[in-house]
């Protein structure tokens, strides 16, 4: 049997490291859904223009464009075993969705691992981000300070705060992914498939957690 995951988590909750690691032990394709759009838009496929056709306008790409993108790639060979899906779904529409696509394809989402970080430590974690100007390397003042202060240790650039990385913009962004990821945290507890991982540790500890949570829920 297939197995197929979706992984949750809010910015700054080292999603992206983890997702590696899952993919890499479980041997799954890592199926981001802005790479997905990236590619159809590279590639200039029927949907991606159609979805270009929204998203010049300023609007939403509707649900049904989207679904149809991800189906389309879970349908490719490299999925045969199964899928890491990572920022699809957003919605319990989408969800509910997947769910049926998956059905269709006697499958279903398996486990759905939460990384649970606080508001404060995942703020923490991005605000202090600095990149550098030249090669845009980045440092952090607590995590990966650089040897001489708003210097870069590689190439003695200037380091600067993106706006993304200023607290102010850091805390809007965690606060909209809370509020718009809730509905679907709770559509996954309600369907008794959520593991819930605690993401304030370091990164190996939290890998080994999510690891063996998902043992026991796939294998």
């Amino acid at each position: 049997m297939p197995i197929y995951i979706v992984l949750l988590g809010p910015p700054g909750a080292g999603k992206g490291t983890q997702a590696q690691i899952i993919s890499k032990t479980f041997d799954l394709p890592h199926i981001s859904s802005g790479a997905i759009f990236r590619d159809n838009l590279k590639r200039k496929t029927q949907l991606g223009m159609l979805a270009k056709e929204y998203m010049d306008r300023g609007e939403l790409v509707p649900d049904d464009v989207t679904n149809s993108m991800i189906r389309n790639r879970l349908e490719q060979e490299d999925c045969a075993k199964g899928a890491l899906l990572d920022g699809y779904p957003r919605t319990p529409a989408q969800a509910q969705a997947l769910s049926d696509m998956l059905q269709e394809m006697h499958a279903k989402v398996n486990a759905v691992p939460n990384i649970k970080v606080s508001e404060e430590v995942l703020i923490e974690r991005l605000a202090g981000r600095w990149t550098c100007r030249a090669e845009g390397h980045v440092y952090h003042e607590k995590y990966n300070p650089p040897r001489t202060p708003g210097i870069c240790d590689l190439d003695g650039s200037e380091l600067y705060q993106r706006d993304d990385d200023k607290a102010e913009t850091v805390k809007n962004r965690i606060q909209v992914y809370f509020q718009q990821t809730m509905p679907l945290i709770d559509y996954y507890r309600q369907a008794g498939n959520l593991i819930e991982v605690d993401g304030a540790k370091s990164i190996d500890q939290v890998g080994e957690e999510l690891i063996a949570a998902l043992r026991k829920a796939v294998l």
